[in-house]
């Protein structure tokens, strides 16, 4: 059986084969896929900016801002913990750790209602496998702790399902998934 290292391995280098002309084309799909997703003006969301080969999201975040959404962006804040910080129009990003970049200290720190989340890999059965690090575990067990259940998007290509996850009891299933072939909701899904 493949460990979850060697799955996420092989599912990243999945993602970094693809051109990046193509993973261009495959994220603006994917923005026009995430019309689908349905939320009230004034709904927090949670993106993030990409880092090395993952979709990029900032059509699909412009598009919600103009729906409405109140986005959000994920900042590590001390090596484990994940908070998410409003990101507003003309405000500057700074570094925020393993890469990215975000809001700085001084914006709002927001609960996300809809957390669009990347991860290594995933499965029919809504299961996703994140970089290993558990930050993304450890946020949405925060956010359940607070009585909050966000709504769990998996962002990905398609390239990176596999046949199926190994489980552990931390782990959370996600809603749905969004690729450049479109959203797909899962059984479990509320």
């Amino acid at each position: 059986m493949n460990t979850k290292a060697d799955i996420r391995s092989a599912m990243l280098a999945r993602r970094d084969a693809l051109a990046p002309d193509l993973r261009i084309d495959m994220s603006l799909a994917m923005a026009e896929a995430a019309e689908a997703i349905d939320f009230d003006p004034g709904t927090v969301i949670a993106g993030y900016l990409p880092i090395r080969s993952e979709p990029d999201l900032r059509p699909l975040l412009a598009r919600f801002g103009e729906r409405g959404a109140r986005l959000c962006l994920p900042v590590v804040l001390d090596r484990q913990t994940i908070v998410f910080r409003e990101l507003v129009r003309g405000a500057e990003l700074v570094s925020t750790g393993f890469g990215t970049s975000g809001p700085g200290p001084d914006a709002a720190v927001v609960d996300p209602q809809i957390l669009l989340m990347p991860l290594s890999a995933f499965d029919a059965g809504g299961n996703r496998l994140g970089y290993g690090a558990g930050h993304y575990d450890r946020a949405i067990a925060r956010l359940h702790g607070k009585g909050l259940s966000p709504r769990l998007i998996g962002t990905a290509f398609s390239v990176q399902e596999t046949d199926s996850l190994p489980c552990e009891a931390h782990d959370v299933a996600l809603e749905m998934i969004l690729t450049e072939q479109g959203l797909r909701s899962f059984s479990q899904a509320l």
